[in-house]
């Protein structure tokens, strides 16, 4: 049995403790204790719960891809040193797992995620039938930030209980395996290179594969999702390129 401590960001209050409660106790764990704090981001819910290991990974994906979180973070019971937790303490929690939403619309993607994560791989056609209906001006916020959501829950999904990488043996061993799930990627040197973007061709002017950029960065931004990668869509076949060539520092 171990002890671990999840931290969720909403932007709402009302209800958000009963249903990730209920969630909790329907995975087999029990709640030991929880906090609640209004912050500038929104509702930091701090819950420690007590449960098996082998159960933990499906009880962070549900709560991760729950529609009433925008951000979520697990500490590990190596990390889970004092269980005090300060309002400073949340307010920087609360900064660091919140959304760079920009021109999001974080209801519409909240509702989505879910579905995304019930019908992965087969994702291609929710996510071209949301680029459709999005305005020009929130594509790429958008897209972006629900493939670095996407790409994050993968990686705590499969690659979290490995040993930690450089960036370099990430990309290899990480992002290549994930990302050839659901598209043709290769590596070339240091550059990561995808064939068969379902985004090119669309009508859209430039380098259009927003979403496959942030879903990179998602699984290359460590356990938390707090590191920062930078992922640049360097040549994309949109604008004539054999195929869309994506850099990442």
């Amino acid at each position: 049995m171990v002890d671990v401590e999840f931290r969720v960001l909403s932007d709402r209050r009302d209800g958000l403790l009963l249903a990730l409660g209920q969630l909790v106790i329907a995975n087999g764990y029990t709640l030991l204790r929880q906090r609640m704090l209004n912050t500038a981001e929104g509702v930091v819910l701090t819950m420690v719960v007590r449960g098996t290991k082998d159960g933990l990974m499906p009880l962070e994906e549900r709560l991760a891809t729950h529609p009433l979180v925008l951000g979520f973070e697990a500490i590990t019971p190596d990390s889970l040193h004092d269980s005090r937790v300060t309002a400073t303490h949340v307010a920087v929690a609360a900064a660091r797992i919140a959304p760079a939403r920009g021109e999001v619309d974080p209801q519409r993607v909240e509702a989505l995620l879910p579905q995304i994560a019930r019908e992965y791989p087969d994702i291609f056609v929710r996510l071209l039938a949301l680029e459709s209906e999005l305005p020009p001006a929130q594509r790429e916020s958008t897209l972006r930030y629900i493939g670095h959501r996407v790409g994050h829950w993968v990686y705590r999904r499969d690659y979290a209980l490995g040993s930690r990488l450089s960036l370099a043996d990430a990309v290899r061993h990480i992002a290549l395996p994930a990302m050839r799930q659901i598209v043709q990627a290769d590596l070339h040197e240091d550059t990561f290179r995808i064939r068969n973007s379902p985004f090119v061709d669309r009508g859209e002017h430039g380098a259009c594969c927003h979403f496959i950029r942030g879903m990179l960065g998602g699984l290359l931004a460590g356990p938390d999702g707090a590191e920062t990668v930078d992922v640049v869509e360097s040549q994309c076949r949109n604008t004539g390129a054999e195929a869309c060539c994506f850099e990442i520092a």
